[in-house]
């Protein structure tokens, strides 16, 4: 099932989202890589820090949102873009590092896909990825709490669901592959300003799936049962902000 993803509203938090791909890059070893990819590489944002970082490198962008590519395309960041489906996409060559933030845990079986990701990876080369581990936290348990008790469960049962792994199962997956495994999680406690600020955060990823999947008074219906949980859940302070701690994994895997 595919889903459409709107760039302007994923970017309307830009630094937030930018700031764990540059974390991740930090901890990425290979000084001059020939040739490096960013899978599911949205709007471009994590694209242009690995060209920043590796000037000479053969670069390329991967998203399975047409959208998405079109806005990297706009960014000027120079590299060689592309729409395909991770989920199925075979390499014609091999990488030196293969990055991907905040993507992976939007496809498939996570036991078959990491192995099969890091079989690109050049002799030396490093897979380094990024993904949230927030679902159990309210922004992500009210999602599918709504979407199983109301009437539009039947039209939600079959929406793309995340494939989350804990730092351990990420070790065990890669630990037969890898020379060297780097593994961390780190929470953020994101500051957001103005109303419905974890709505706004939300709807540009996790929700979109489920709203698309609905139409007209009962999409109305779901969003606004959805903000009126959210507030609950993350009261906005007197000071116009709002709190929103997001829990993210982070491996850094040697070939």
């Amino acid at each position: 099932m595919s889903h459409q993803w709107d760039p302007t509203t994923y970017l309307a938090f830009a630094a937030e989202r930018t700031r764990p791909a540059s974390e991740l890059l930090a901890r990425v070893p290979n000084d001059k890589p020939r040739r490096v990819i960013d899978l599911g590489c949205g709007p471009g944002n994590s694209t242009a820090l690995l060209r920043k970082r590796w000037p000479d490198a053969h670069l390329e962008g991967l998203d399975s949102s047409a959208e998405m590519i079109g806005q990297a395309q706009a960014s000027g960041v120079g590299a060689e873009w592309s729409v395909a489906d991770i989920a199925i996409w075979k390499p014609t060559a091999s990488y030196d590092v293969i990055f991907s933030n905040a993507t992976l845990h939007w496809i498939g079986e996570q036991s078959s896909l990491l192995p099969r990701l890091f079989q690109a990876v050049s002799p030396g080369g490093t897979f380094a990825f990024q993904v949230p581990l927030n679902f159990e936290m309210p922004s992500h348990a009210l999602i599918h709490a709504i979407a199983n008790d109301g009437p539009w469960a039947p039209r939600l049962r079959d929406v793309r669901n995340t494939n989350l792994l804990k730092a351990a199962q990420c070790f065990a997956i890669l630990e037969p592959y890898a020379a060297v495994l780097d593994i961390w999680d780190t929470e953020y406690l994101h500051v957001l300003d103005g109303r419905d600020a974890v709505y706004r955060w939300i709807s540009g990823t996790g929700l979109r799936p489920y709203v698309q999947a609905l139409e007209g008074a009962e999409r109305d219906a779901f969003v606004e049962e959805y903000k009126r949980r959210l507030d609950a859940a993350y009261p906005m302070r007197k000071s116009g902000k709002t709190l929103l701690p997001f829990r993210r994994l982070f491996v850094v895997a040697r070939r």
